[in-house]
C-alpha cells in the first residue's frame, strides 16, 4: 500500500474516544455502539441484551452526534418514553459512522 492510501484507510476506521476511564478503540463503519463497546469489555447498562426494550444503554454523544446513524423508530420511541437528552444515543441502536467522544454517567 501506497503512504496515500494507509491514510485514507485511517480515516474509514473510526475511533470512539471517552470523556474518562477508557482508551480510544476503533471500530468499523457501520458497527453498532453498544456491540462494539462491549466486545471490548466496555460496560453498557441493559436488562434486554440490546434488542431495543429497556432504554438503559443510553450513552452521552459529546462529539461527533453528526458521524452516528439518524435515530430509527424504536431508538425515536425510546428516546421520547425514557425523556432522553438531545446529545443521548441509545446504543444498540445506534451505527458508529465515524469518530465520536462519548460518556455516560456509570463509566
Amino acid at each position: 500500500m501506497l503512504k496515500g492510501e494507509i491514510a485514507a484507510k485511517i480515516e474509514l476506521v473510526p475511533l470512539i474516544s471517552f470523556n474518562k476511564g477508557h482508551v480510544p478503540i476503533f471500530c468499523e463503519i457501520h458497527d453498532n455502539l453498544m456491540a462494539v463497546l462491549r466486545a471490548h469489555q466496555i460496560p453498557v447498562a441493559s436488562s434486554c441484551q440490546g434488542d431495543g426494550v429497556c432504554g438503559r444503554c443510553r450513552i452521552q454523544i459529546l462529539a461527533g452526534a453528526e458521524k452516528l446513524s439518524p435515530p430509527n423508530e424504536t431508538e425515536k420511541f425510546l428516546k421520547e418514553r425514557h425523556k432522553l437528552q438531545p446529545n443521548e444515543r441509545i446504543s444498540c441502536q445506534t451505527e458508529v459512522l465515524g469518530d465520536i467522544l462519548i460518556d455516560t454517567a456509570y463509566w
